[in-house]
Order: structure tokens, then C-alpha cells, then sequence
């Protein structure tokens, strides 16, 4: 493997431990970080799964005789995946569809690459939905990229599909059908559900919202957390008369089975450990007499759990990064950062104004965006072009011109580390980049039968970076860290970016180190999939683009996806990296 050295820490080969000398941006303030990337470094990427690998299913058996196609089909486009510390890779993927080929198939998907192992099914469309299912319903959907416990094999996916419950009377009739989402983990092999749409329905009490007896979830929105191999951490917004609310919460799974009134048993289950509230829009925001406008998918490590709640998501005002310990019913809540805290590295007058909710959290750092200043750039969006085709529909009716936003001039992606109580800035613009903000269109669209019932369909922003401890207990026990984060750079013109390139950066710390760049969109795709050919001309495909999650970073293992295309021919697969200091 490509050995990611830095002037500080190295290996002896004369004794098999690390020496490593803290250099003086340890211990002052505000020493300036590298500004500029370095070129591509030599990362030796593994394939995890690519357009040439069938996709298992429950027709097709990719590694045994020679399949075919159909039954078989190839996968076609990958979401972010996310890994644990030991190589293990999860992540969603679709096929093709249409004419011969029906409707494309969607699923869950693990490979162990540490073994060098297949690719393994965890859910697809022709998957029943587990226990509670009384109406042999399957999966139709994973609306978010699913994510892995860090040191197990435990993976969490949020789930939509038709309603899996029938509620009948007295007389036999049926007089409700519920069920239409939820939670779905593997802690103890078998597919079990976490959390449901169920709480409603009194025998599934322990799926109900805890500080609303008989009310059920609405809807989990964004992707589940799962830390401790069997505890499940997520958003949940419910309804109270026409309110709408949201809060964070946390469920501890049980091999055990979920007991019925009458008739035997549900097994594969989870329990009946109810659901645990951390916080919600009836909590104060710690240190003020503000409730949480609006809470976001948290993270977990360990028994702890990070999150973003704000007064206002649109322009907040108070709010931040709070801490949890997965241990009781609304936990005292400790603050990590603060929006109108100080920016690393600026000068006293600059505070965030901004933190955004995509947070990446090991347990003992926690790597997040923000943004400062009143400096703004208009960029116009434009609607997807491919994708879900209600999705695609609906944002072309309600933006035809496009939709234009503002953008933060001054924003960066920061680490906060837990026991030196301090935050570091990672990489800010306009110094390193131009911008650290992706946005994309998603949601339920009103009448539309193929998406779960859910947040309304909008224009989304998000950024996306990641941070671990090494693998290695003593460069872990020196309070270093690695973050990898995805960044443009280019010209914004007209509310359009000129030349912009999207790439994967890295960058060692807490010591000043340079960015290192990953890869990069423009660069030659066969530096991570050999197979990124044309197979008419044999060129090789440039990357057009990139993807890193939160859980993309897990002690020394890194893994994104990528497409690689030209006019004429296209590619697209997932890849992994092992990294050394």
C-alpha cells in the first residue's frame, strides 16, 4: 500500500513501535495549515463492486456457475458507501431498468475486504420485510445510504415499502393497513426492524414515539446510526393534532422475539425495549430559554451519540453540536461547538453562523462543516436529469429555470476533539477551495406512489466529510487523527461554476500536515478501476464524479464511489484504500 508519510511521525524499522515528535502546531493556536492540495497521491484502490459485477439476488448467485442475464443483472449506479474499522464495506446500488429488463432492482449490499470475500445481498426489492408482516410485503426502497457499527459487522438501513401491517376487528375485517417505513438492522444475523411506523398499533407499543404514548413515527428521515452492535440511534418526526415534530432517538435491540396478543410469536425481532428520547423540539437548546427548531440524523460511537439541533434550520441563531450518552431518557446534553463560537484560526470578530448536520463521529472526534461571515454567492441549481423519474418530474415543474441560492463565501470543514476540548480547521475557502456545499433535490413528491410518505420534496444542501483515529493503538493513544472530505474548486460565474473540479481530499492532524488529493474529477479513472475503458476505443474514462459519506473513514480503511464517462461510454463503481501513516 501507498505509505502516507508525514515529517512528524514515522516508522523504525529498527523497532517495530512508532516514533512520532509533536510539532509546535500542537501547542500554538492558529500555525497555518498547508493552502494549497498536492497532486494526486499513489492510493492503491481496491474494486469493492463495479458495473462489471452482477448483483446478487434471490435469482442470481454471482459467484457460483456461469450466470446469465436475465435473471442476472449488472450493477448500474452506487450511492456513498460506508466501511467498519476491519474492511468491511456496505453500501446501496441500482441496475438498470426499463423495456425487457422491468423495473430496476435497488438494494443493500456488503463486501469484506479484508477477506477479499463476495458481495453479499442484505435487502433488496424482492426481500420481505421483516417481523412485524402480516401482509408478505417487500422492500420497494432505501431512500439513504446505509451505515455500518464501527468495530462490528452490524449495518443499519432506513427501509420504505408498502404497508406491512393489517389491523382487523372482532369480526375478522380489516380496518387499517400501516407500516409503510422504518429501521432495519443485522445484529444478530437475520434481518430484524429496529424501529416502525407500528408504535400506533398497541401490541408494538415499544415502537411508539416515547413522549407521546399511541403516537407512531412518521417517518425516520436521513440515514440511522448503529453503534454498541445493537443499538440503533436516528431522527424521527411525528405529528401531534396538525404540529409537526422531531426529535433524536435511540433503541436498544434484543435477540429475542416480539410477543403477540394471540397467535404465536414474530421471530426473526428486535425486542420490546421501547424507544428512548435523547432530545426533541420540546427541549431546550443547553444554555438558553430556545427550543430546538429542528434536530438532524445523529451519529454514534460507543454509547455516545452527536447531532445538530438548531432555533431555525434556515437561519439559525442559537443551537450547535451536542453530546449524548446512550444511557437514559433524555440524557444531559454537552456542548461541543456553538453557532456564534469562535472560527479556528480567524480573527476574534468571526463566529459560525452556520454548522451543517452531516456530522462524522469516532467517539472521540467529531468532523463537521460550518460557515462565517456575511459573504454570500448566488449559484443557480439546476434540476436532476437522471434518477427517479417523479423526483426528476416534479423539481422541472416547480424550477424550469432552475432555482438559485446563496452560498457562504467563508466556509470549512473543522475536527472537534473531545478531550482536549478543541477544534481544528481542516480546510477553509476561498483560501483552499471554493466551496464545501453539494446540493441535490429529494423528497416525497405530492401524489407520487413510489416514494415513501415523508418530507416534502425540496432542494437539499449538504457537505460531506469524515474523520478517524488510526488503526493503530499508539498513534490513536497521541490524539491523531485523519479527515477526508469532498470540496470544489473553480471560478463561480453567473451562478455557475467555471472549470470546477470536485475532489477527495485528506489531511493528517492535528499537526499542520498538507492536503493530500485522493482523486480528483478530470483525472484518469483506470487510477481507481482498471476496468474504466472504453471498450469501443480503449481510452481510458476520466472521473466525472465523487462520493465520500461520514462512515467512508474507519481507522485506516477509506472507501467512496465514482463514475467515470465520456460522451460515448460510462463506468461507475465503489473503491477501497487502506491508508498508512
Amino acid at each position: 500500500m501507498h505509505r502516507l508519510s508525514t515529517p512528524a511521525c514515522g516508522a523504525s524499522r529498527a523497532h517495530p513501535f512508532v516514533r512520532c515528535v509533536l510539532p509546535l502546531a500542537l501547542l500554538v493556536p492558529g500555525l497555518a495549515w498547508g493552502a494549497t492540495p498536492t497532486a494526486t497521491v499513489g492510493a492503491r484502490w481496491q474494486t469493492v463492486a463495479n458495473n462489471g459485477r452482477f448483483m446478487p439476488s434471490a435469482t442470481c448467485v454471482p459467484d457460483g456457475p456461469a450466470p446469465t442475464a436475465p435473471p442476472c443483472r449488472l450493477f448500474n449506479s452506487f450511492n456513498q458507501p460506508s466501511v467498519n474499522t476491519r474492511g468491511l464495506v456496505v453500501f446501496r446500488a441500482r441496475s438498470k431498468g426499463g423495456g425487457s429488463q422491468g423495473e430496476p432492482l435497488h438494494g443493500v449490499y456488503t463486501r469484506d475486504m479484508a477477506k477479499g470475500g463476495p458481495i453479499v445481498r442484505i435487502l433488496d426489492r424482492d426481500t420481505l420485510v421483516p417481523q412485524p408482516n402480516n401482509r408478505g410485503t417487500t422492500f420497494q426502497e432505501t431512500p439513504s445510504f446505509p451505515r455500518i457499527d464501527m468495530n462490528s459487522s452490524t449495518v443499519a438501513t432506513r427501509g420504505a415499502h408498502p404497508p406491512v401491517w393489517q389491523v382487523v376487528n372482532d369480526a375478522g375485517e380489516v380496518v387499517e393497513q400501516v407500516g409503510t417505513n422504518g429501521v432495519y438492522a443485522n445484529p444478530f444475523r437475520d434481518l430484524v426492524t429496529a424501529e416502525s411506523r407500528l408504535g400506533s398499533v398497541p401490541v408494538f407499543s415499544y415502537f411508539q414515539v416515547p413522549e407521546r404514548p399511541g403516537t407512531a413515527f412518521d417517518i425516520v428521515p436521513g440515514s440511522p446510526a448503529i453503534t454498541q452492535h445493537d443499538i440503533v440511534v436516528f431522527k424521527g418526526n411525528y405529528t401531534v393534532g396538525t404540529t409537526s415534530k422531531t426529535g433524536v432517538y435511540y433503541r436498544k435491540l434484543m435477540n429475542a422475539p416480539f410477543p403477540m396478543s394471540s397467535g404465536p410469536s414474530l421471530y426473526p425481532a428486535s425486542g420490546t425495549l421501547p424507544t428512548v428520547l435523547i432530545a426533541n423540539t420540546d427541549s431546550y437548546i443547553p444554555g438558553t430559554s430556545l427550543h430546538f427548531g429542528s434536530t438532524a440524523p445523529p451519529s454514534a460511537a460507543g454509547n455516545q451519540a452527536v447531532f445538530v439541533g438548531l432555533d431555525n434550520e434556515d437561519h439559525p441563531t442559537a443551537g450547535g453540536i451536542y453530546l449524548a450518552t446512550l444511557n437514559r431518557s433524555q440524557p444531559p446534553l454537552k456542548t461541543l461547538v456553538r453557532i456564534g463560537d469562535h472560527v479556528p484560526g480567524e480573527d476574534a470578530s468571526q463566529h459560525f453562523t452556520q454548522i451543517g448536520e452531516g456530522l462524522s463521529f469516532d467517539g472521540r472526534f467529531v468532523a463537521f462543516w460550518g460557515a462565517w461571515g456575511e459573504g454570500t454567492q448566488s449559484l443557480l441549481l439546476r434540476c436532476p436529469q437522471d434518477g427517479n423519474a417523479d423526483i426528476v418530474a416534479y423539481c422541472n415543474q416547480q424550477y424550469p429555470d432552475g432555482h438559485a441560492v446563496q452560498t457562504p463565501v467563508h466556509q470549512g470543514v473543522f475536527v472537534r476533539d473531545l478531550v482536549r476540548g478543541r477544534t481544528w480547521a481542516i480546510a477553509k475557502s476561498p483560501n483552499n477551495f471554493t466551496s464545501f456545499v453539494y446540493w441535490n433535490f429529494s423528497g416525497h413528491v405530492p401524489g407520487s406512489t413510489t416514494e415513501e410518505d415523508g418530507e416534502p420534496a425540496r432542494w437539499r444542501s449538504t457537505a460531506f466529510v469524515a474523520v478517524s483515529r488510526p488503526a493503530n493503538p499508539l498513534l490513536a493513544s497521541l490524539g491523531l487523527f485523519r479527515a477526508a472530505f469532498k470540496a470544489s474548486t473553480g471560478t463561480l460565474n453567473n451562478g455557475a461554476y467555471l472549470n470546477a473540479v470536485d475532489g477527495i481530499y485528506l489531511r493528517n492532524g492535528p499537526f499542520a500536515s498538507p492536503l493530500r488529493t485522493l482523486a480528483a474529477t478530470g483525472t484518469d479513472g483506470t487510477l481507481l478501476d482498471p476496468q474504466a475503458v472504453d471498450a469501443e476505443t480503449g481510452g481510458h474514462l476520466p472521473i466525472t464524479s465523487l462520493g465520500i459519506e461520514r462512515e467512508g473513514l474507519r481507522g485506516d480503511e477509506l472507501v467512496i464511489n465514482a463514475s467515470m464517462a465520456t460522451d460515448e461510454a460510462g463506468w461507475a463503481g465503489i473503491y477501497r484504500t487502506k491508508l498508512l501513516w
